[in-house]
């Protein structure tokens, strides 16, 4: 009996000692997420603020492009000459199955229609004019 009493209290330990690692875990993480979250609130506190400053000199503030379309825009910025949505999955890594060709072409229709993008034939995509600048424009 006394074996299995031992047993029992060794048990005890070893799980007291792993809660404890997970509560030093937790509070570390909790650390990190409370500056994370204090990163964040500062990021958007700035960005309202130069807004609204660059609004009192009547300059609208460009938004970025998601991450999606600037990796599009990556992806053709290289190849100078233009890409087919298929190119554009092959460059991207993504299949060239229709769901993501059509999906990529979509997203190079809407780039054509607010002049990031020309379309020289039916179904080539190109740079509009490629300029440093070329990754920001008004929202998608």
């Amino acid at each position: 009996m006394r074996e299995l009493l031992d047993k029992i209290e060794t048990r005890q330990q070893l799980v007291r000692e792993t809660a404890e690692q997970l509560r030093d875990q937790i509070a570390r993480l909790a650390e990190q997420l409370a500056a994370a979250e204090d990163t964040l609130k500062r990021l958007e506190i700035t960005r309202e603020t130069l807004a609204e400053l660059t609004a009192e000199d009547g300059i609208q503030l460009p938004e970025l492009l998601p991450p999606g379309y600037r990796e599009i825009l990556a992806a053709i910025e290289k190849a100078r000459d233009g890409l087919r949505a298929k190119d554009v999955c092959q460059a991207l890594g993504l299949g060239t199955e229709p769901r993501h060709t059509e999906g990529t072409r979509a997203k190079l229709k809407r780039l054509v229609t607010r002049g990031i993008l020309t379309e020289p034939e039916p179904g080539l995509f190109a740079l509009t004019n490629p300029t440093p600048g070329t990754l920001e424009t008004n929202s998608i």
